[in-house]
């Protein structure tokens, strides 16, 4: 009886397992923190997805991370912004100049719109985080340069980014380029919003590295042939 009821109970205790550094044993399922996974009526759901729901009723589920929610304001992009702004573990700040910087960019385009005539006001755009991500945009790379080593010389090598990598190098060349401006009496949120309205208008020097950058491999165009992957 016994050995019975340790067998009952053996899946949902955890337990030392061979997968390195995992605090859950395979019985446990993975998160959904998505509301509308749990909106939609059962007579949408395919046969898998109705076993999965019936499964998540029996069995455990792990913790979710504090990276995910389910908040409908939540931003990914802005968040990883944030991450790479942020310094000596200061988030607050980090997103206190972020908010800031937003609310900035909303006060000036506003301005702009009460300003301007009734034909050109439906070309202003007023949401600060539609200019954040259009400005992000504009400022990727397509492609980047690889140093490849051929015969004893290193070459740049043009080579097609990943989007991971283009959205990196966006990021970093605009706080790159608003810490690099050591104007005194201008704060890190005014540089900032005045580098994604530039970004946005597709100028700015940030504008400027990535043609840069694309002309630079324009130029080594001729040893595109080294890259062997």
């Amino acid at each position: 009886m016994a050995a019975s009821i340790s067998g009952l109970l053996k899946p949902w205790t955890p337990r030392v397992l061979l997968v390195r550094w995992s605090r859950y044993n395979p019985y446990y399922l993975e998160p959904e923190v998505r509301k509308e996974a749990y909106s939609r009526p059962e007579s949408e759901l395919s046969a898998e997805e109705k076993e999965e729901r019936e499964l998540k009723m029996l069995r455990p589920i792990k913790a979710a991370p504090n990276s995910v929610t389910s908040s409908v304001f939540d931003d990914p992009v802005l968040s990883k912004f944030i991450n790479m702004m942020m310094k000596h573990g200061n988030k607050i700040l980090a997103r206190e100049i972020m908010m800031q910087t937003l609310e900035n960019i909303k006060k000036k385009q506003v301005e702009k719109y009460h300003k301007a005539t009734d034909g050109k006001k439906e070309e202003i755009e007023c949401n600060p985080y539609a200019i954040f991500h259009q400005a992000l945009e504009n400022c990727k790379p397509v492609v980047g340069l690889a140093s490849i080593q051929k015969g004893g010389k290193y070459y740049q090598v043009p080579i097609p980014l990943t989007d991971n990598r283009r959205r990196f190098l966006a990021m970093k060349w605009m706080i790159t380029e608003c810490r690099e401006n050591k104007h005194r009496r201008t704060h890190m949120y005014e540089k900032l919003s005045q580098e994604l309205l530039a970004a946005f208008q597709k100028e700015g020097n940030v504008i400027k590295k990535k043609h840069e950058l694309h002309k630079m491999a324009e130029a080594n165009r001729a040893y595109a042939h080294y890259r062997w992957w």
